[in-house]
């Protein structure tokens, strides 16, 4: 019976507990609420503040408008023959430096290795002459279709550099700075589904980003042309060499092959502007900005001054307390 009086006593003073602890619970979200319903103003006050501030931010940025174009890896049917005598003469054909497996997929990975190369991209700059358009542009005027640069670094009508510059650099912006502010910029990203290339630039004028979506697909089936001409001017120059050292009539057939396919990678490489990457959507002038994302950005900031408002009210009250 003693046992059970005592059961019975626990249950009643831990429902007492428990009934005790809600009203506690209810009693301080009442407070709460009452705080914060005192310092409506407050929060209104902060939120709004904060509000203007964002769209007066949000204002002040600039348009950026972003191009882009798709390629696809152009087709290696020059390549086909090397592939076929690949298991006769592989081993002399690697000394030789030609590439008889996988052209097509290896050519497409190195291309969109050389457009993010530094070498690449310093050349690119220094060639298209955009180092102004680059790192010095202020605005884009729209009515007039001009860049309006920015006086304090660089002066158009004089073409010079006035920006102030650390004691270690120069005036003029290094290319490896230069590399930065592109990578920002430019993009290329391959699809590994369809194998589908896409470039894209952002830029304040959307007539300089088609510009050099444009320009960077010329640029890079140029210097992939280049690269692979020399290669099979050299790979030709050994297998002929290597055609007067042997005296084996089959081993000469099959240098004789691989002179050939070499000779269609040099015939190509004239005749075939776009070398490396076909264009299947070329790059447009964009009518519609890129960002800034103003609406988000105004409601985000709107937002955390909203809860910002709510702590500072809290935390007023909550010193007001202890006080």
């Amino acid at each position: 019976m003693e046992e059970k009086e005592q059961n019975i006593r626990y249950v009643m003073v831990s429902s007492e507990n428990i009934q005790q602890n809600v009203t506690n619970d209810e009693i301080d979200l009442r407070e709460l609420w009452k705080a914060i319903w005192q310092g409506k103003w407050l929060i209104i006050a902060v939120t709004t503040v904060c509000a203007i501030g964002a769209v007066l931010y949000a204002l002040s940025l600039p348009n950026i408008y972003k191009s882009e174009a798709l390629l696809a890896p152009a087709s290696s049917d020059e390549q086909a023959g090397l592939s076929g005598i690949a298991g006769q003469f592989g081993g002399l054909a690697s000394l030789a430096g030609v590439s008889l497996g996988g052209a097509k997929a290896d050519k497409t990975a190195l291309a969109i290795q050389i457009l993010k190369s530094r070498q690449f991209t310093s050349q690119f700059i220094q060639k298209r002459n955009i180092l102004p358009e680059l790192m010095a542009v202020k605005e884009w005027d729209l009515s007039s279709n001009k860049i309006i640069y920015d006086e304090a670094i660089y002066s158009p009508d004089t073409d010079k550099w006035i920006r102030e510059a650390e004691p270690q650099e120069d005036v003029k912006p290094s290319m490896q700075v230069a590399k930065l502010v592109f990578d920002d910029m430019f993009t290329v990203q391959q699809n590994k589904d369809t194998g589908l290339v896409a470039i894209s630039v952002e830029h304040r004028s959307p007539y300089v980003a088609k510009q050099w979506v444009d320009w960077l697909i010329e640029d890079i089936n140029a210097n992939m042309k280049v690269r692979d001409k020399q290669e099979a001017e050299r790979s030709i120059t050994y297998l002929q060499s290597q055609i007067e050292k042997t005296t084996v009539l089959e081993h000469k057939t099959l240098l004789y092959q691989l002179i050939e396919e070499q000779a269609k990678t040099l015939m190509f490489a004239e005749v075939r502007e776009e070398y490396v990457f076909k264009t299947i959507d070329p790059a447009l002038v964009p009518e519609i900005k890129f960002s800034p994302k103003r609406a988000i950005i105004v409601a985000f900031a709107t937002l955390l001054a909203g809860i910002l408002g709510v702590f500072v009210v809290l935390f007023i009250s909550l010193f007001r307390k202890q006080s």
